[in-house]
């Protein structure tokens, strides 16, 4: 259980700095936007690129991959059936709430905690490339469309992934797997020490945006923070666990990986897409902030049930 404290300790600090920051006004709103951009433009495409250029295809694209992808649909297909139909929200916000629903915390939560607890952070590969390379270049292909505010069309839909950094570092990090080619120290070591920047940096706007931010739930959307609790922390998990057991009949060490994957909080990058594309943001914020304060409960439990 070592491995659960630590990697929800880590977080907590890191988030607990970014407050300060933002409470002594050296993070304010405006500098919240500068940095999540860097985040986005720079950081996270350098932490895909350094991630998937290194990974096992073979180890990724497997029964549990599938697995954590039907959490996926069931978890965001509920989500937008309710927010969609009976809340009337627009593509965008529903855009951020399936995110919110659905988006582990992968990178800095989900890799210690496999170390800690299994003992080999590729374990959480699966769900960083299932997030990385479906999950967030579809939503940006959706937000950019509702945001700019024109009508797509095939050519503009096409030319989106070409226009998004994530989306291209995604796809050279997969190709550089795939044909086994060692990067140059050149390229190698100045991408990692870029992608170092985006976990923390993350975690700090994160972290400051919390400060003079109204209570979690406020202003009519406690309910929806609700649902997305549920659908995250229970849902998600259980869906994993049963297709993983029955359907695909992984093993121990792979159910108990992906059930705890599943089981991670909403990453903090939904709040940095949130901002980017100034759309759910308080409903991105408020999500991380209840699911990462529950999930503690979830994980412990499935480590206890399944290790």
């Amino acid at each position: 259980m070592q491995g659960v404290f630590e990697g929800f300790g880590v977080i907590a600090v890191v988030i607990a700095l970014g407050y300060v920051l933002g409470r002594i006004h050296i993070v304010d709103r405006d500098a919240q936007v500068v940095l999540s951009r860097i985040v986005f433009n720079v950081g996270v495409p350098a932490l895909l690129f350094v991630t998937l250029a290194s990974a096992d295809l073979a180890t990724i694209f497997s029964a549990a991959l599938l697995a954590l992808v039907s959490g996926v649909l069931v978890v965001v297909g509920s989500y937008v059936l309710v927010a969609r139909l009976r809340w009337r929200r627009r593509v965008g916000a529903l855009t951020i709430g399936a995110l919110s629903s659905s988006y582990v915390n992968g990178g800095n939560l989900g890799i210690p905690i496999a170390v800690y607890v299994l003992g080999d952070g590729s374990y959480v590969a699966p769900v960083m490339l299932l997030q990385l390379v479906v999950m967030a270049p579809i939503a940006f292909a959706i937000l950019d469309t509702a945001t700019s505010g024109r009508p797509p069309t095939w050519r503009s839909v096409l030319a989106l992934p070409l226009r998004n950094p994530v989306t291209i570092a995604s796809v050279l990090g997969v190709t550089v797997a795939a044909v086994g080619w060692d990067l140059p120290n050149v390229i190698e070591r100045p991408a990692e020490l870029v992608a170092g920047l985006a976990i923390p940096a993350a975690l700090i706007v994160y972290g400051a945006s919390l400060h003079g931010a109204p209570r979690p739930g406020s202003g009519g959307s406690a309910r929806e923070v609700t649902l997305i609790g549920v659908l995250k922390l229970v849902v998600q998990p259980l869906v994993v666990y049963m297709v993983g057991r029955f359907l695909f009949g992984l093993s121990d060490d792979w159910l108990l990986a992906v059930t705890i994957a599943a089981a991670l909080p909403t990453a903090q990058n939904v709040y940095v897409y949130a901002l980017r594309y100034q759309t759910g943001v308080a409903l991105a914020r408020d999500s991380i902030f209840v699911t990462t304060m529950l999930s503690g409960i979830s994980v412990l439990t499935i480590a206890a049930l399944l290790a």
